[in-house]
């Protein structure tokens, strides 16, 4: 699960340290793709998880 503490995490690791996005999600474990996504979402976005019915 991705929690605001990963998130913060991903931006410093691309902002301040200027990791690729490859390196990012080798060292977090996550997928370049979802790497990618939030980096892109505006910064505060807390995660949203769809609820089984």
């Amino acid at each position: 699960m991705i929690t605001m503490n990963i998130l913060g995490k991903i931006r410093r690791m691309r902002l301040r340290d200027g990791l690729s996005i490859s390196e990012i999600s080798r060292y977090t474990g996550l997928s370049r793709s979802t790497v990618r996504r939030w980096l892109k979402s505006a910064e505060g976005t807390e995660p949203k998880y769809r609820r089984k019915a």
